[in-house]
């Protein structure tokens, strides 16, 4: 599919070093890149580029300066020698809702002109204001179990995220393309062992006008409750006694291309 909606949920787990766990009701739009405007044309409700209900703007994601993010991405992949020309891209993430997004997490599916998933872009932004994107191959020995099983990709981290986590860990994402059900799993590690896991979930609906006056009413505010949940959560954590860890001076470079492992 091109367009579609996940509703789902967001679970959060902390191992270390205090417990504590949440799970959030959400939902995301899942985009073709290529037919931003179209998805107009799906609901009045849903504008691209324009203040609505519910929106997807561009300078939200990649260079993050409103400038077409098809042509940033397919530079970004041929810098990596990964060919997209003619191959459809999607965008995960949330909307804007009365013109309002905080995403975590937004996730770009790549694919050659074959229609073959070559890579994944993990567009991951912190509370501060910094953004950073790992783009990674999709090589045939990535899927596991089966040649079209959960993928599953490794890479160090980068981008200071929690004040309350180390930078010195490594993020283990194991995912599947979206279709029906999105399924996205995270474990961040350090060299004593799993700090912190997380899951997307969630069931694929139409995008009609329909589904999204349900949603708007189901999820009142959801992106703005996102940026609230993260600082409650935050002060629950302080109030439990993790320590506190400082955000460095100079954030990384926009995207990075991190040698990926296959875990088995």
């Amino acid at each position: 599919m091109s367009h579609a909606l996940y509703v789902g949920q967001v679970a959060h787990n902390r191992i270390r070093p205090r417990r504590h766990r949440f799970a959030y009701r959400v939902f995301w739009s899942l985009l073709d890149l290529d037919d931003l405007d179209g998805v107009a044309g799906l609901s009045r409700l849903f504008s691209h580029n324009r203040w609505n209900l519910f929106s997807f703007h561009d300078r939200d994601h990649g260079p993050r300066d409103g400038s077409p993010l098809r042509p940033w991405i397919e530079a970004r992949a041929a810098e990596a020698g990964i060919d997209l020309s003619g191959g459809r891209v999607r965008l995960l993430s949330f909307p804007r809702i009365l013109g309002y997004v905080f995403d975590p997490l937004s996730i770009w599916y790549c694919e050659n002109a074959d229609g073959q998933l070559v890579a994944v872009l993990y567009e991951v932004h912190n509370t501060f204001g910094e953004s950073h994107a790992y783009l990674l191959r999709v090589e045939p020995g990535d899927a596991v179990g089966q040649a079209d099983g959960p993928i599953r990709h490794r890479w160090d981290k980068v981008l200071y995220v929690s004040p309350f986590i180390d930078m010195t860990a490594t993020y283990d994402f194991t995912m599947s393309p979206p279709d029906e059900r999105l399924s996205v799993a995270v474990r961040e590690t350090d060299a004593d062992g799993p700090l912190f896991s997380a899951s997307m979930t969630g069931r694929a609906e139409t995008i009609n006008s329909r589904t999204l006056l349900r949603l708007f009413v189901s999820h009142p505010l959801m992106t703005l409750k996102v940026m609230a949940g993260i600082h409650w959560e935050a002060l629950w954590l302080w109030a439990k006694g993790a320590p506190y860890r400082s955000r460095p001076d100079t954030p990384p470079p926009l995207v990075s291309v991190p040698p990926t492992a296959v875990v088995r």
